[in-house]
């Protein structure tokens, strides 16, 4: 029980943690920096950062189609 409130209890703010899932989704990282911070992740704050961010890429790609397709004459 101690454990579960430890993990919700982290020191990173949501927008730090959607930073952090950004990053982790383009393949960047900083060594030593992101091990820290992956330490003080709150898993909550990175699931829902992490359906968050796959949303959005969902939309972007559905946009970019959709421009391309446009633009194809048939």
């Amino acid at each position: 029980m101690q454990e579960k409130n430890k993990a919700t209890k982290r020191k990173i703010s949501f927008f730090a943690t959607v930073r952090t899932v950004f990053w982790s989704f383009i393949g960047v990282g900083k060594g030593k920096k992101s091990v820290s911070d992956a330490e003080d992740l709150n898993p909550v704050h990175v699931v829902i950062a992490g359906i968050l961010a796959a949303l959005i890429l969902i939309a972007v790609l559905i946009v970019i189609v959709k421009i391309v397709l446009s633009k194809v004459v048939i």
